[in-house]
């Protein structure tokens, strides 16, 4: 009898796996299989046993699943060098509960559908390279627990609603470039020494999260005061911002002057206000007709500007470009999703054809280096300026609608730099016949600051050359770090990533991200090794001055 019964509870084990793997949701391997596909670069193939034709993903690098196998709870991918995308379909993964991919090189913006993940408790993606707002889509995690976005390119303001986020114990933001003033108003008579627990409804912003204990929000540009219920924060998870605080270790005047003020969010106190506590100079006082008459011709004027502005945007939209992301399908497998790019974005960058530049690079034959997905081409347009053309060698099918969406952002944002310490780009060649994608930047003829410090003689960096390099790297820092707004980041900077002119003048050459150039043999004067991640110059290098 017991033989019998053991044999019939191996047998309900047995076909309750059986079972649970025959069902597991297609959803959400098709969920993984779309970010596999949005991950272009994989140096260390942590995603090589992602089996498309595989309908259970529990087996799966850094895949976790509940204990019944039917569905995934968790996914871990930390520290492992991939590159690429967040794709929205990672939203469809209904029960996953974290969601940690740190310290990995992920580009473009947080998807908004991430907030669909109602039972996600922990959301780490710090220490990439993502940029954009954070979507006030997370708001709707309502299990969410700890939430860490360290160490982007996040930009833009910290959305109001996180405050709703009842179970919100641990919020990292530190080292981003947020703006605006910190969503935590409250009630002024809020007890400085306490913790966020806030259980009255005269709390806003983050006051309202009751459990929250840790927040990190230095290395941004907040503006505005502290709020008394984040009193209790150390002075180290606030510094480098542009608070009213007395701390020295909030940014300069200089540094914060590209920083606009926010519009702060209305406390119940101001919505609340009495009619008596309205300062008198905000109560009207009645009016000439003459300045009535005025007000009424404006606002005539005003309401038919806006008018035309809204019937050209509208035509505008009309005649978007849509890109067909071949690898993102709809919810059926079978239709083609678009994804539609602004046709506005890149108006004012000169767009070079092919042929000419084919031409100035001598049919380009002329090579000054290379790597595993580029090369770099000399070339001399007609008025004689000498320039230097980074030709991506990725194959037409290889190239998703993510990676041209982002490439046209990256151009965008290169052609903003204008500065003589900054490397400038001079424009872009996109070409469907055959597929090209290149960038046309100055060419830098005294080849990189590397070079000289590694290969070149001694006697050409003397003290005053040295100097002026230094000096002109400071410069260049300051003009991304402080005169541009956004600010622009540097993801990578290294002594590879300074080009010098003929006067041994330096122009710091922030690559795009997607362009992660390697050490190359051939004749290298510019565009090489930019593998050291890292947001300062070397030490080794410094020493070596």
């Amino acid at each position: 009898m017991r033989s019998h019964a053991s044999f019939r509870f191996l047998f309900v084990i047995f076909l309750v796996l059986f079972v649970s793997c025959e069902s597991f949701p297609k959803d959400e391997v098709w969920a993984l299989t779309n970010f596999k596909q949005a991950i272009y670069e994989d140096p260390l193939r942590v995603l090589s046993n992602w089996n498309d034709l595989d309908a259970d993903p529990c087996d799966w690098f850094g895949i976790f699943c509940s204990f019944a196998r039917d569905h995934v709870v968790k996914i871990n991918i930390s520290g492992s060098s991939i590159r690429g995308f967040l794709p929205p379909e990672l939203g469809r993964i209904t029960y996953l509960q974290e969601l940690i991919l740190r310290g990995n090189s992920l580009i473009g913006s947080i998807p908004k559908e991430l907030g669909m993940l109602k039972y996600l408790k922990v959301l780490d993606l710090g220490m990439n390279q993502l940029k954009g707002p954070i979507p006030s889509e997370i708001a709707n995690l309502n299990s969410i627990m700890r939430i860490n976005l360290e160490s982007n390119g996040l930009t833009g303001h910290l959305p109001y609603e996180l405050g709703n986020l009842k179970y919100l114990e641990e919020l990292r933001l530190d080292r981003n470039r947020l703006q605006g003033t910190v969503p935590a108003g409250g009630n002024p008579d809020f007890p400085s020494n306490a913790h966020v627990y806030a259980s009255s409804t005269n709390s806003t912003g983050l006051c309202r999260a009751s459990q929250l204990k840790v927040v990190d929000l230095s290395y941004n540009f907040f503006v505005g005061s502290i709020p008394k219920c984040l009193k209790y924060i150390p002075s180290t998870s606030l510094q480098g911002n542009c608070l009213q605080s007395k701390d020295p270790k909030q940014r300069s005047v200089a540094q914060c002057g590209h920083a606009p003020p926010a519009k702060t969010h209305p406390t119940f106190s101001q919505k609340h206000r009495p009619a008596e506590d309205v300062p008198k100079q905000h109560q009207g006082a009645s009016k000439p007709t003459w300045l009535l008459a005025l007000e009424i011709i404006t606002g005539t004027m005003v309401g038919s500007l806006f008018l035309i502005a809204v019937l050209t945007a509208f035509q505008r939209c009309n005649s978007k470009s849509s890109i067909i992301i071949p690898w993102k399908k709809s919810v059926s497998q079978n239709d083609h999703m678009a994804v539609y790019t602004d046709s506005e974005l890149l108006k004012d960058v000169v767009r070079f054809s092919r042929q000419e530049l084919e031409v100035a690079c001598e049919d380009f034959s002329n090579i000054i280096g290379s790597s595993q997905d580029s090369f770099v081409y000399k070339g001399t347009m007609k008025g004689g300026s000498e320039i230097a053309v980074i030709s991506l060698c990725i194959k037409e099918e290889h190239w998703t609608g993510y990676l041209e969406l982002y490439f046209q952002k990256e151009v965008a944002d290169l052609a903003r730099l204008n500065s003589e310490n900054t490397g400038k780009l001079l424009g872009y060649c996109s070409e469907s016949t055959p597929f090209t994608r290149m960038l046309v930047f100055e060419y830098a003829s005294n080849g990189t600051l590397y070079e000289h410090l590694h290969y070149g003689e001694g006697c050409q960096l003397s003290w005053t050359r040295r100097m002026k390099i230094v000096i002109g790297i400071a410069n260049g820092l300051k003009y991304l770090h402080t005169e541009l707004d956004p600010p622009f980041t540097i993801s990578e900077l290294n002594s590879s990533a300074v080009y010098l002119t003929d006067d041994f003048s330096a122009k710091v050459h922030p690559m795009p991200c997607f362009i992660l150039m390697k050490k190359c043999p051939l004749n290298n004067k510019i565009f090489q090794n930019n593998t050291i991640a890292n947001s300062e110059l070397s030490v080794r290098h410094v020493t070596e001055w």
